[in-house]
């Protein structure tokens, strides 16, 4: 197991008790308790990590991977994770290192630093770092040492997360966090609490507190079949977004295909898909892509003024790009994002 790190954003209770304010479980721990996330426990009446500096992975992805459109297209980013998760998703794509310690009860990891991070990121030509494939809010004390680090070499910051973070945590992240795409995985509480162990409201406030502290944001929903999939929610989901994140954020759609122990649905049909891009653009956002289907132009950016296309894509590749200063290369409409 890797040694234990002081870890940030808690607080003292009556005897040995802590409270976890990292993430909206917000974990009252007893001494020698792990939290649910099961990678901070309370050692003697501090609160301590044991996922920093325990890397399960490290690749050089397209940002497209992310996926994040509007951040330094057809760039490479540096993909790093450390394992565990606030979350117990019954479909996670990622479960043998975002469920390992909740199964084995032992965090493993390689041994790295935030500063070697940063210059594999150099090495590589990485012109970003992505804290993804499991939760950053989980590894967040490494996740906020290695931005600082690269925030000062002029490298980017990233997070794939699904959002459950507390405001204290955005508060704190934000000054380094460029960019980050929150999984929305349904819009009905009951379903955060019977299918991810959590619930809705604290995603929704995480997601709101981000788009006031001005990191660029961008929001995903896997569609499941039977799940999350009436249009009336997804219609709700496509409004909220666009009413209270804006409408320049982008929603992407994607295509669920069965794992870990939700194996017993099909593939999310088209038609569920296309309802789903139309109802984001009847909401008013102006950016609806398409993803997990390789080959449909909803995996292209197109100006919302013109309708020229700006970025075309196919699968995490980008063909082309007619921007200018952050503008329609046509007819100069400004297309948010993070350019240059």
């Amino acid at each position: 197991m890797p040694r234990d790190h002081e870890a940030m954003l808690w607080e003292k209770l009556d005897g040995q008790n802590v409270r976890c304010n990292l993430c909206g479980h917000r974990c009252v721990l007893s001494a020698g308790q792990f939290g649910l996330c099961r990678v901070r426990a309370n050692v003697e009446g501090e609160l301590k990590t044991y996922s920093y500096g325990a890397l399960v992975a490290m690749n050089a992805d397209p940002i497209e991977k992310k996926p994040l459109f509007h951040v330094l297209p057809g760039s490479r980013s540096l993909s790093v994770a450390a394992a565990g998760c606030n979350f117990q998703c019954e479909f996670c794509q990622n479960w043998q290192i975002s469920q390992s310690p909740r199964r084995s009860g032992v965090v493993t990891g390689q041994a790295v630093s935030p500063g070697q991070i940063v210059t594999a990121a150099r090495n590589y030509d990485c012109r970003s770092i992505s804290y993804t494939y499991t939760e950053p809010t989980i590894f967040f004390e490494m996740a906020y040492e290695t931005a600082r680090l690269a925030q000062a070499e002029g490298i980017r910051n990233c997070f794939v997360s699904n959002g459950f973070m507390t405001e204290l945590a955005v508060e704190t992240i934000s000054p380094v966090l460029d960019a980050i795409n929150v999984d929305l995985k349904a819009f009905r509480d009951e379903t955060y609490r019977s299918v991810m162990k959590a619930r809705l409201a604290p995603v929704l406030r995480s997601m709101k507190a981000l788009a006031q502290a001005g990191v660029w944001l961008e929001v995903t929903t896997l569609v499941v079949p039977g799940m999350n999939d009436s249009p009336q929610e997804l219609g709700e989901m496509a409004s909220w977004i666009a009413s209270e994140l804006g409408p320049h954020v982008p929603w992407h759609v994607s295509r669920f295909h069965g794992d870990y122990n939700m194996t017993d649905r099909p593939p999310t049909p088209m038609a569920t898909l296309e309802t789903a891009l139309r109802l984001g653009r009847e909401a008013g956002l102006k950016y609806v892509y398409c993803g997990n289907v390789v080959g449909r132009s909803e995996e292209s950016t197109r100006c919302p003024a013109c309708g020229q296309l700006v970025i075309e894509r196919v699968g995490f590749s980008v063909r082309s790009i007619d921007l200018r200063d952050g503008a329609c290369g046509h007819c100069g409409e400004p297309i948010e994002g993070v350019w240059e």
